[in-house]
């Protein structure tokens, strides 16, 4: 299992090159607690599928993202976690600015977790909701 403590606090700092999925990305790291995570990724022309929107895999593995991360401040020493369901609604298009995905642990239990996330462009609209439920690993 990860050092999931050490890594987020590692990720908190800022350091780069402990995920590289959020460092090919450019997915920031802006507020992380209890139950809790925010990111932000900028809207790239490279991120834009041919109708010039956002690609929404991409829109979606933000929430994902979130979702875990929120999830491992709840995680216990030997505890680790993978994704098992993922369901997400596009509520809007998105071709520029900034996304911001805030995710919330919804319940732990003993063996899933259950996220949920709101994916929201820089003036507040919603894009994307995005739920996950994920299986506890136990050493």
């Amino acid at each position: 299992m990860n050092n999931y403590r050490e890594y987020l606090e590692r990720l908190k700092k800022g350091e780069k090159g402990l995920n590289p999925f959020l460092d090919f990305l450019d997915i920031k790291l802006t507020d992380l607690k209890d139950g809790f995570a925010e990111f932000r990724m900028k809207v790239r022309p490279q991120y834009l599928q041919g109708a010039k929107t956002m690609q929404g895999g991409l829109v979606v593995a933000l929430g994902d993202e979130a979702i875990a991360h929120a999830m491992m401040t709840q995680l216990k020493p030997g505890e680790g976690l993978t994704t098992i369901e993922l369901k997400s609604s596009f509520l809007a298009a998105v071709s520029k600015g900034e996304l911001i995905a805030r995710a919330n642990v919804f319940k732990k239990g003993k063996s899933l977790m259950i996220g949920d996330c709101l994916v929201t462009e820089d003036k507040g609209k919603n894009i994307c909701r995005v739920s996950a439920t994920f299986l506890l690993l136990k050493k």
